[in-house]
């Protein structure tokens, strides 16, 4: 016969608090104490407890699952995100449902409505597009990431693409380089303008007049930016350095760098990405990790599904230059 099923009064009763307090705790409610929190999660580690996923949703009105919107799952960059996101989900006892958008700004319309309609408990979208009006009477918590809304008052999680873009920069003007060449996404998007308006900026706090013709501001895919940086270092007057503006552009720039023998061309990368370390030489990157950034947005979606009614924030993760060598090269 098999043993009794866990249930979340026993959890309390180890814990040494009542139910509705450990049920405050699973579902992330700021509200706990600190040391009562850690006694409920040492509990619920003990005994093994397992929320009843039917049960939960039954008595909410709501899926025990959150939604996650993003460009592509095959972005190196949003895959690492959507990885951490279902950690952290699957340890409060929740599912992820996962959609690309292609970034397509329909299709992205389609697959919020699908999964509001559905009951999902809550969403994570990096937005398609930068209209979001038709999400304004969403009954479920959302939280944006890597790009905020504009007409819409939510939780997003954001880097500094605009100084991260002039500190990358400026690192390759610090050693030399005056024609920086920009491989990048299309400009529709915010995080890719703000990080070609923050090129831009450090050039004209440098008195160095931008070179348009050294702009790939249209690299969509990993191939694109890969065939535009062989185009670049065809040109009479070729780049000496390149800022590579996502991970995407990156894992086709810095292959074709190699593939060229051009290792004497530097390199600053948004983003780090497999294999950065130990290429050689070793890419440099201003770093924002994407772990931190599914972290942050997961804490931030569960925060309000808990009942949190404050006001939206703009939660920035910390950017960081990691040298390693490429950046370096002087001119």
């Amino acid at each position: 016969m098999s043993a009794r099923k866990i249930r979340l009064s026993d959890v309390a009763t180890a814990a040494g608090t009542s139910t509705k307090t450990a049920s405050r705790v699973l579902n992330g409610d700021p509200r706990v104490a600190g040391d009562t929190r850690a006694r409920v999660e040492a509990a619920i580690a003990e005994l093994d407890y397992r929320p009843d996923p039917l049960a939960r949703s039954l008595r909410k009105g709501t899926d025990e699952t959150i939604g996650v919107v993003v460009d592509s799952i095959a972005d190196p960059f949003f895959a690492s995100v959507t990885g951490e996101i279902e950690k952290v989900a699957f340890a409060r006892g929740l599912t992820v449902t996962v959609a690309s958008t292609g970034r397509s700004a329909e299709r992205e319309q389609v697959l919020l409505d699908g999964m509001i309609r559905r009951k999902v408990a809550g969403v994570i979208v990096a937005p398609a597009s930068r209209n979001h009006g038709y999400l304004g009477s969403a009954s479920r918590p959302l939280v944006f990431i890597d790009r905020s809304p504009i007409d819409l008052d939510v939780d997003a999680v954001l880097v500094d693409d605009y100084h991260g873009a002039r500190t990358a920069v400026g690192h390759l003007i610090a050693h030399g380089h005056r024609r920086i060449a920009y491989v990048g996404d299309y400009l529709n998007l915010e995080t890719a303008d703000q990080r070609l308006a923050g090129y831009r900026a450090e050039f004209a706090a440098a008195g160095i007049p931008v070179d348009e013709d050294l702009v790939a501001a249209n690299c969509q895919e990993i191939a694109d930016a890969s065939e535009r940086t062989g185009e670049l270092l065809a040109r009479p007057d070729p780049p000496t350095a390149i800022f590579s503006a996502n991970t995407r552009s990156s894992m086709g720039v810095a292959p074709a760098l190699h593939a060229l023998s051009r290792t004497d061309v530097a390199l600053v990368c948004f983003g780090d990405f497999l294999m950065a370390a130990s290429l050689q030489p070793a890419v440099t990157v201003i770093d924002h990790s994407p772990e931190l950034i599914g972290q942050l947005a997961a804490e931030r979606l569960f925060h309000r599904m808990a009942g949190a009614d404050e006001p939206s924030r703009r939660i920035e993760a910390p950017l960081r230059l990691i040298v390693r060598g490429s950046g370096e090269l002087s001119r």
